[in-house]
């Protein structure tokens, strides 16, 4: 759901979704990036979403509101922050440093978008970055775009990718590392 979308906002407390991801990052146009956010906060603070996952999709800590997004999430009363374009153990330790100074539950997770050629090859160390990590979360357009293949039906160029990430999710789930949804809100 775009975060500069108030309509789409109020929408989602309505839709048949186990979770929705209210996005400050593609889906909002620069200008309105401080709004998205200030919009966001209020409607994950007024609640109505019942049993839906509420996750939060800021802009990257390289983008001048990234930092923001997370303080923001932080204590926001989101179940998640999905974190864009992944690509070390480093960009979701430093997230997670600003979210624990920002004042975060313990039960708020972190979740990757994997959708770079750099992030995909370092699925297994970001899986085992944080007892936050939560979820991959599989950029296919943007990794196609990088890779310069075609997005197909059956997502041939894009196969050895995702078996990478099942395979380092799978790894770090296994492990006990990884943190469960929850239950209810």
């Amino acid at each position: 759901m775009p975060g500069s979308n108030a309509r789409a906002l109020e929408k989602g407390r309505t839709l048949p979704a186990d979770g929705l991801i209210l996005d400050l990052e593609d889906a909002v146009a620069p200008d309105a990036k401080d709004n998205a956010r200030r919009q966001v906060l209020a409607a994950v603070k007024e609640g109505g979403y019942d049993k839906r996952e509420i996750v939060v999709r800021v802009n990257g800590l390289d983008t001048p509101w990234g930092y923001q997004d997370l303080v923001m999430a932080a204590t926001s009363g989101a179940d998640a922050v999905l974190l864009p374009k992944v690509e070390s153990a480093i960009d979701v330790r430093r997230a997670e440093a600003i979210l624990e100074v920002a004042g975060a539950p313990a039960s708020l997770a972190i979740w990757c978008m994997m959708e770079t050629p750099r992030g995909i090859l370092h699925a297994e160390e970001i899986a085992d970055s944080s007892r936050r990590l939560g979820a991959f979360v599989m950029g296919t357009s943007d990794l196609a775009k990088d890779l310069h293949c075609a997005h197909t039906a059956m997502r041939l160029p894009v196969m050895a990718s995702l078996s990478l990430c099942i395979l380092a999710a799978r790894a770090g789930a296994g492990d006990h590392r990884w943190r469960t949804p929850r239950s209810g809100r």
